[in-house]
């Protein structure tokens, strides 16, 4: 029997890597003996450099950087494929879990410090830079991000802005002429799972201003210092970055990556399960479990499970869906090539409740459903024999 185990974490309860353990230790009490391979997965937000370094050799490096709002704070990165390749998530410098609550304010906050990270990253001689952009504080284009590389963005007076993305309303020259030379030898995927534009009522600051601390009148500022930096950003790099899909993740972000540094966007579930080798290992497998906190119709739009279950397919290879919740029919992600979902829930009670168990009721849902499994084999096979 061999088994692969990728699931994304059940966010605020337990992170990627314990839910596969908790799978593991289930599987383990059903088939003792199976190969069991684990993949953590992650969608480009936090712990995103923790599944990596989880499911590849590599090793964590401890940085010095700045937050969204100009404090140094210790933050990280991975390097792997022999310190070729550096696995970055923004939310370590830019993220919004840096911010107390009365902190937030994405008219000044700013993508610095994941600039910094990446110019770490230069110093150590990569080749590749897999980042990703969930969980951000910010909403400044990458502008933040850029300056720490080496551009220049001026106003009409020849000054550069002030950090945030309110002051990118006064941007009127963008200056690459000092953009760090080694960024054009160094290959750069984003990991994006939004399909966002820059700017307008689906851009990013009317869907995700408000959760970093924006107000009505602040969307309406923010919205229009994109659609400036949007416009000169894609006159100097020759792409419509106002129509991108995925502009607007992260506060502007996914488009400014594309506009300074030629960055790649691909879903965050799709660059883990590469770096991973995931294929490979999900080919000779008999059975592939997955999972994330909430399982629903939004779990179709690119998230980890139907990531895994795309390359399951391939190889006709059953996928179960074991999550926090289910909202739907056991079958409601059949076409993306899931045969059931699960719930771990064994009853009533509190969030509280069911985060403090939430292993061990991840492990006994396993065992429920590998115990299912394999009295259907036996039973199969005694059919066949006798």
């Amino acid at each position: 029997m061999r088994i692969v185990i990728a699931p994304d974490s059940f966010k605020g309860c337990l992170n990627a890597t314990k839910v596969a353990l908790a799978m593991q230790k289930g599987a383990r009490r059903v088939f003792p003996e199976a190969q069991i391979d684990l993949i953590p997965m992650a969608d480009g937000g936090e712990g995103t450099v923790e599944a990596v370094l989880n499911a590849v050799k590599g090793r964590k490096i401890e940085v010095k950087a700045k937050d969204p709002i100009g404090r140094q704070i210790s933050a990280f990165y991975g390097l792997i494929e022999n310190d070729k390749t550096a696995i970055i998530e923004m939310a370590a410098a830019s993220g919004l879990p840096l911010l107390r609550a009365e902190e937030r304010n994405p008219r000044i906050t700013s993508t610095q410090g994941t600039g910094e990270l990446i110019r770490d990253a230069l110093d150590r001689g990569v080749k590749k830079i897999l980042l990703g952009i969930g969980g951000s504080a910010t909403n400044d284009g990458g502008a933040g991000l850029a300056a720490a590389l080496g551009v220049k963005l001026l106003n009409s007076q020849g000054e550069e802005l002030p950090p945030g993305g309110a002051a990118l309303a006064n941007l009127q020259d963008i200056d690459v002429s000092e953009l760090d030379s080694r960024l054009a030898e160094v290959q750069c995927e984003v990991a994006c799972d939004v399909q966002n534009p820059l700017c307008g009522p689906e851009g990013a600051s009317a869907v995700y201003g408000p959760q970093k601390g924006a107000k009505p009148e602040d969307i309406r500022i923010l919205d229009a210092a994109l659609l400036n930096f949007g416009e000169k950003l894609s006159k100097l790099s020759g792409t419509n970055l106002l129509e991108l899909p995925g502009g607007g993740a992260a506060g502007g972000l996914g488009a400014g990556l594309v506009g300074f540094l030629g960055a790649k966007l691909r879903p965050g579930s799709q660059m883990i399960l590469d770096v991973a080798k995931a294929e490979e290992k999900i080919k000779h497998a008999d059975l592939v479990l997955s999972g994330e906190g909430m399982t629903d119709f939004q779990t179709a739009y690119g998230k980890v499970p139907v990531g895994v279950a795309a390359l399951a397919v391939k190889y006709k290879v059953p996928v179960v869906v074991i999550s926090g919740a289910v909202e739907g029919q056991p079958d409601l992600l059949g076409d993306y090539g899931v045969n059931c979902c699960f719930s771990v829930s064994e009853g009533p009670g509190t969030l509280e409740e069911a985060f403090s168990k939430g292993e061990v009721q991840i492990e006994r849902t396993v065992w429920r459903i590998l115990t299912v499994w394999k009295l259907g084999a036996e039973s199969a096979f005694r059919k066949e024999n006798y």
